[in-house]
């Protein structure tokens, strides 16, 4: 009888550290899909780096180890992240700083429209780039936001 019981105790407790295991796979592989593949050139090819989000980089000087500052030519976004890239550091646009002196736009030919514009350059789930300069983007790069969607 008491080896049943044991037996029984045993099978219990076996059955909640698979069961507890089995949710804590699920949840990670959630959490999993929300991620980022960066490639160095066009058509996914080239040294590639993977960013899991989320995440905020206010530059990519040391990502991995590796300055991927300016590298990045084209991407596959993770089913479940949302993705924001700029071309300067801190997220700052380019054309958005600009506008603070009139003078300058104006004598730089900038007009108000142009300003409206300019933006980072957003990404939505499963999207795929094969080539960033397409979107003028090619290797500029410098800071980016990962955001995880459900």
């Amino acid at each position: 009888m008491n080896r049943i019981v044991s037996l029984s105790r045993n099978f219990l407790l076996f059955s909640m550290v698979i069961g507890l295991l089995s949710w804590q796979t699920n949840a990670f592989a959630g959490r999993n899909e929300c991620w980022v593949d960066f490639y160095e050139s066009p058509n996914y090819s080239g040294a590639h780096i993977r960013i899991d989000g989320p995440v905020k980089l206010r530059n990519l000087r040391a990502v991995d180890d590796q300055n991927w500052e300016s590298r990045f030519d084209s991407l596959v976004v993770g089913p479940k992240a949302r993705l924001q890239i700029f071309e300067n550091t801190n997220f700052k646009r380019t054309l958005s700083e600009m506008a603070k002196y009139p003078d300058l736009m104006k004598s730089l030919g900038i007009t108000d429209e142009e300003v409206k514009q300019e933006s980072d350059v957003e990404f939505s789930p499963g999207e795929m780039v094969h080539h960033l300069g397409e979107l003028n983007f090619h290797k500029k790069t410098k800071s980016l936001k990962i955001e995880c969607v459900k």
